[in-house]
């Protein structure tokens, strides 16, 4: 007897509809996978056996296939035990396979029989064309985004197959709050002393510009980055849900509401490899800290620490906003779009440029390598700061506050929102000649800069859009001055690393 269920697995940090085609027959007992399963979908035939077995049900002693199509599809993960399993029991005529109509399964089985949560469990709801679709009871909240009275939740195979079998009725599925407990994120008034390099992390924030902040240990570099995400708005609706689906399909911690509302801070360490970082792996194709920054903040703290092929792979995703990883089973494509913040000392010692440096010329050019100009080109502000003054530290009194800040961030990103982009890190050249228009003067410096050398092409539209912020956050008038465009070059001046000897 043949039996079909639907389900889904991952593809990326999409997912991709399934149909578990379950056949039981005469012949010596056995139970086959195909259709491209990973090492985790063949050994499910060990978890659905016992399951069954443990949830006082019989396991047919023939022979059993289970089909994953479409066959080209590979299929990862443990979340198609559960439609395998009710599969297996429908196909055997345990339960009758009409009950299978109009309802999707995804779900991990515990030896015991209980439904566990599974990764992704946004992405597969999503995927499954079925009017309701079964989970496990700790996956309600993170699918109920998908839509409340399209969930099922279940608790173990037994509960299941007695609401299959007609003999009990689905749990009612509790409603989900939006309101969430936050916690509290770290206030810029913290941070005392840098006023330049607080007004820095404004612009960037503002704009949604790209950051890095040099200087020794104890500047106060790691305290800044860190009090960026506090500055900016809460996501949009969109927004919220593109950052739950990838972090739904990277099995990350979701807050109890299963909706992300603030913007995403990753914060890698500096030994992460290529694929932890931009995506990718074996086997299935999985998103990088970049994606899961997607809509938020990249903090790459030791810059210099970082190995160069893994910060050269920021690149291309720094420029689209988005990372295509091609593996021999096809292409994923990942969202990246980020505030990359990075910090990084000016040599290895972090005394770089001054007495007490203890780095020789060769050390401190090596450090400075390490960095790939085309990256720093794709740097929109950055900022060389020092330690910070004793008495601003002991009697200089609290800056501005996060709330303070926050207002006019918001202000800023909502006359890009008008200009038609995200931010005006993201306007393009036709909407820089509509809403930046350069005055004679500003126009002047710019091809100063460009003749001199101190502008790449690339650079000249991202100073554009930096002077746009920065006027923005004037009084934002229409027309780009010289003023803008020079203090806009000023934060785009390369920062001293590797000391005077290089």
């Amino acid at each position: 007897m043949l039996a079909i269920v639907r389900s889904a697995t991952l593809s990326g940090i999409t997912g991709r509809a399934v149909q578990v085609e379950v056949h039981v027959a005469n012949g010596l007992p056995g139970f086959t996978v195909v259709g491209l399963p990973d090492a985790s979908c063949r050994e499910a035939r060990d978890r659905v056996r016992a399951a069954i077995v443990s949830s006082d049900l019989d396991w047919p002693m023939r022979r059993i296939t289970v089909n994953l199509a479409p066959g080209d599809v590979p299929k990862v993960g443990a979340g198609l035990d559960l439609p395998m399993a009710v599969g297996v029991l429908a196909a055997s005529g345990q339960i009758p396979a009409e009950a299978l109509d109009g309802i999707g399964l995804v779900g991990e089985l515990g030896l015991d029989g209980s439904v566990r949560p599974v990764p992704g469990a946004f992405p597969l709801v999503d995927a499954i064309e079925a009017p309701s679709v079964v989970i496990s009871s700790a996956d309600v909240r993170v699918a109920a985004i998908v839509g409340r009275d399209r969930i099922r939740p279940v608790g173990d195979l037994r509960q299941l197959s007695a609401v299959l079998g007609g003999a009990g009725q689905w749990p009612d599925v509790e409603a989900v709050t939006m309101i969430e407990d936050r916690p509290r994120e770290p206030d810029l008034a913290d941070v005392l002393g840098q006023k330049a390099a607080r007004w820095a992390l404004e612009v960037a924030a503002a704009g949604g510009h790209h950051m890095l902040l040099v200087g020794p240990p104890g500047a106060g570099k790691t305290m800044l980055a860190r009090r960026l995400p506090g500055l900016l708005p809460d996501l949009g609706e969109q927004e919220s849900i593109d950052v739950t689906r990838i972090h739904s399909a990277a099995g990350c911690l979701l807050p109890p509401t299963g909706l992300i509302q603030r913007p995403p801070f990753r914060a890698p360490h500096h030994s992460a490899s290529m694929a932890a970082l931009v995506g990718g792996g074996t086997g299935r194709s999985r998103p990088g800290e970049v994606s899961l920054a997607s809509n938020g903040v990249l903090f790459l703290d030791e810059m210099g620490e970082f190995a160069p092929s893994v910060l050269d792979a920021l690149r291309q995703p720094l420029e689209e906003g988005v990372v295509r990883v091609a593996r021999s089973g096809g292409t994923d494509e990942h969202p990246a779009r980020v505030l990359l913040v990075a910090a990084m000392n000016p040599c290895p010692c972090g005394e770089g440029g001054s007495v007490a440096c203890r780095c020789p010329p060769s050390a401190r050019a090596r450090y400075s390598r390490r960095i790939s100009g085309p990256l720093l080109d794709r740097l929109d502000v950055m900022v060389q700061i020092g330690r910070p003054d004793p008495v601003a530290l002991l009697d200089g009194g609290a800056g501005e506050s996060s709330a303070r800040v926050a207002p006019r961030v918001a202000r800023v990103r909502d006359l890009a929102l008008r200009r038609g982009a995200r931010t005006n890190a993201e306007l393009s050249e036709s909407q820089l000649e509509a809403h930046a228009p350069l005055a004679d003067d500003a126009r002047m410096t710019i091809r100063d800069a460009l003749v001199s050398g101190r502008l790449s092409g690339r650079g000249l539209r991202r100073v554009r859009c930096v002077a746009r912020t920065i006027r923005d956050l004037d009084d934002a008038g229409h027309e780009i001055r010289e003023s803008d465009v020079s203090a806009a070059l000023a934060l785009r001046a390369r920062p001293v690393m590797g000391g005077d000897d290089d």
